[in-house]
């Protein structure tokens, strides 16, 4: 049974496997600290709101690679990987409290594409360096 565990494509299925439910719970999280419905957004064309969630997604997938390539273990690679996730979802969080002249869920509710795009970059950009730190 052991071999069946060790197994490379096992082993890239299973962790394929638990970033994807990890992703997904992570989405929903964020979902829930926007005053908007991503989806819904997404659904009527918000390209604001598809390139903010689609910087989320880069990003989280960008921190869970880091987390496979430098953990053996399951366990704490979802570990490291769920650490990474509140420092991403504390970057949000300061990125709203350093812009105070206007609320950026408001703004990227209603498609304004550049805070759209900034929040984007911010999400892939601490996700490099999130995962630079998961050595």
């Amino acid at each position: 049974m052991n071999q069946f565990w060790e197994n490379e494509f096992i082993q890239l299925a299973g962790y394929y496997s638990v970033v994807v439910v990890c992703i997904t719970l992570s989405l929903a999280v964020f979902e829930l600290v926007t005053k908007y419905r991503n989806w819904e957004e997404i659904k009527k064309g918000n390209m604001a709101v598809a390139m903010a969630t689609g910087g989320k997604i880069f990003g989280l997938s960008n921190i869970f690679r880091h987390s496979i390539a430098h953990n053996d273990n399951l366990l704490t690679m979802i570990g490291w990987g769920a650490f990474g996730f509140i420092l991403l979802l504390a970057g949000y969080f300061i990125f709203e409290f350093l812009t105070p002249r206007f609320r950026i869920d408001e703004e990227i509710e209603n498609d304004n594409r550049a805070v759209g795009f900034i929040s984007m970059v911010i999400s892939v950009g601490l996700s490099y360096v999130i995962g630079a730190a998961l050595n």
